[in-house]
């Protein structure tokens, strides 16, 4: 039976991050580590997660690949599940996939908004499933990095993430993964996750889903939900060193 880590990318997300860290708390399987890579966060997403327990990697380097990148080397674990910061597990996650590892080299479940309308919560339920059911049928698994795992050495193996991309990378991941061995759909595996990502509506959701999907992810996290500072006046520029902190 393999042990995980689990390895959380993250910037600005103190409000969201102690919810996920609760959820990795109670599951039934529990994870051996926890990492959570801070990747240039102005509020206190670091504090938050020491508080919780986590394990915290700076990662000043702007780039949620070379986050999830940081998280895979530094995994101790023959296994490691990725979920985001403002997502949620459900209490049964790792110790459904942990059933699910024999003879794979990779896994992904399914997902669904949070803190929408149980239509809407519904909708997104359904529709993510037909869309991950046609990437099966396509040959084309769609791992999301909100809720996948891997063996560590095939995903060594594979040349981890890919660090030119600004999104798409866990899927990019997936794929290499599936043509050295065996990537499983894990039905039970539910990851909830925020419906923030529709706070400017359902259309333009879709269009961004469909620009990255198609390769064009710039500016797919253009919205860091933290203000930068404010430029000071003339020799008080802000500290880059004290703000990715």
């Amino acid at each position: 039976m393999p042990e995980f880590t689990v390895v959380i990318p993250a910037r600005n997300e103190a409000k969201y991050l102690p919810t996920t860290l609760r959820a990795l708390e109670g599951q039934t399987r529990g994870p051996a580590q926890v990492i959570v890579v801070d990747n240039g966060s102005r509020d206190d997403t670091a504090a938050v997660a020491r508080a919780w327990g986590a394990e915290v990697l700076p990662c000043p380097d702007r780039g949620v690949a070379r986050a999830r990148q940081l998280g895979l080397d530094a995994a101790r674990t023959d296994w490691v599940a990725t979920t985001d910061a403002d997502s949620t597990p459900v209490p049964e996650w790792l110790e459904r996939l942990d059933a699910a590892t024999p003879g794979r080299v990779g896994l992904y479940g399914p997902m669904r908004f949070s803190g929408v309308s149980p239509a809407l919560v519904k909708l997104s339920e359904v529709s993510y499933s037909a869309f991950l059911h046609v990437c099966r049928v396509l040959d084309k698994p769609n791992l999301g990095g909100a809720n996948m795992a891997y063996s560590r050495r095939a995903a060594q193996l594979a040349g981890g993430y890919p660090l030119d991309v600004e999104a798409y990378e866990d899927v990019i991941l997936g794929q290499a993964l599936a043509r050295l061995g065996d990537v499983a759909y894990v039905p039970g595996a539910l990851v909830e996750t925020s419906g923030r990502r529709l706070d400017q509506g359902l259309v333009p959701f879709l269009l961004q889903q469909y620009r990255n999907i198609t390769g064009r992810t710039r500016g797919y996290f253009g919205d860091d939900r933290v203000p930068e500072p404010a430029p000071g006046p003339a020799g008080d520029r802000p500290d880059p060193a004290r703000d990715s902190g």
